[in-house]
């Protein structure tokens, strides 16, 4: 079985997931139902799991890759009510054609191991469903058309990490094979050092925190990941978050990963009760904090327009150098809309202040 697991992954046109390793494999864990009755474990799966064939599911069993309780079972075996049921899939081969393009990348960082690259919101980090094109990873096989690990046509050629299409900020790419497993375990490991800044909604009661739970596909929208407790579904996951700025209705903070799962910061956030802001995803593209006056309302919309996408950037990264073996260190600016969101906050807020003190 391959060390790194693949991660959950959200189909949708416009998203991609926020998780770590690029691995060859995918892993899913059950309970049976208290309520359920006897049924062979290859039908019981096909039942439960979406675009995943019977004869997928057999061959899973044959290779020893289904597991009750932790030991393998073949396609007959029944299942019971409360049996523990875990199957580990090949991810289906891609028949993706990646096209080489010339788009201008902000490279913070290149030598023979790794690129850094401060992406841009908007960007796609590799092809899939309706993004075929105009992706980082198309932009790198044309940057790196020298390189044989981006000669493959893989359409995850040298990541090691990604971050959602309208997240900015910094990814590292591994140049070669011995580069990409190196850096690769140290995501694996948790040992890499991650912060995020990101403008929520609300006043938050601690000035620091953390937040620990479960993450995984919500039970009612398959697009959202959910919050669970631990052990009933999902992958560990922790969040360290800081208040760096308090303005008003909302808070300026920066996140620490312990782990990297889908949507992580914007999950947890949600969880808080103090979701991104601008975020369609998980509620924060409304007014949730304020006043009900029209003047505040046209406030906040001319916000969303600033900064038309959820106010999230990977703000720094460090890890070892797969070659040097020396730390590492990158970081980079807020993009101009949230720098321009940020300013919008703090004239209004000091405004406020100003007219209250002449009240």
């Amino acid at each position: 079985m391959k060390e790194y697991e693949e991660p959950d992954f959200i189909s949708e046109e416009e998203e991609e997931d926020e998780d770590e390793q690029s691995g060859l494999y995918e892993h899913f864990n059950f309970t049976v139902d208290k309520g359920q009755g006897m049924l062979r474990i290859d039908k019981w799966l096909t039942n439960r799991m979406e675009k995943v064939s019977r004869n997928r599911i057999q061959s899973a069993a044959d290779a020893g890759n289904i597991l009750v309780g932790g030991k393998p079972v073949k396609s007959n075996y029944k299942v019971k009510p409360n049996d523990i049921v875990s199957i580990v899939l090949p991810y289906p081969r891609r028949e993706l054609e990646i096209i080489p393009e010339n788009i201008p990348l902000n490279i913070l960082y290149e030598d023979d191991d790794v690129i850094i690259v401060n992406k841009e919101a908007g960007m796609v980090v590799h092809p899939g469903h309706g993004n075929y094109t105009g992706t980082l990873v198309n932009a790198l096989t044309y940057h790196l058309k020298d390189i044989p690990l981006f000669q493959s046509g893989d359409m995850r050629a040298g990541l090691v990490h990604r971050i959602d299409k309208n997240t900015s900020g910094i990814l590292v790419i591994a140049k070669n094979e011995y580069a990409h497993a190196y850096i690769a375990k140290q995501f694996f490991d948790h040992t890499t050092k991650r912060v995020y800044t990101a403008l929520v909604w609300g006043n938050m009661e601690e000035d620091e925190g953390t937040v620990v739970g479960n993450i995984g596909r919500s039970l009612k929208d398959r697009l959202k990941m959910d919050v669970f407790p631990e052990g009933d579904h999902g992958k560990h996951a922790v969040t360290h978050y800081k208040v760096l700025e308090r303005l008003g209705y909302v808070n300026l903070i920066e996140c620490r990963l312990e782990t990297g799962r889908t949507h992580q910061i914007r999950v947890h956030m949600e969880h808080l009760k103090h979701p991104l802001f601008n975020d369609e995803r998980y509620g924060g593209d409304i007014v949730l904090k304020g006043t009900t006056f029209s003047k505040y309302k046209q406030f906040v919309s001319n916000c969303f327009d600033i900064c038309p996408r959820h106010a999230l950037h990977a703000r720094s990264l460090g890890f070892v150098h797969p070659t040097t073996k020396q730390p590492m260190y990158f970081e980079s600016d807020l993009p101009s809309d949230m720098k321009q969101l940020v300013e919008k906050w703090r004239t209004y807020i000091s405004s406020r202040e100003i007219e209250l003190d002449e009240e």
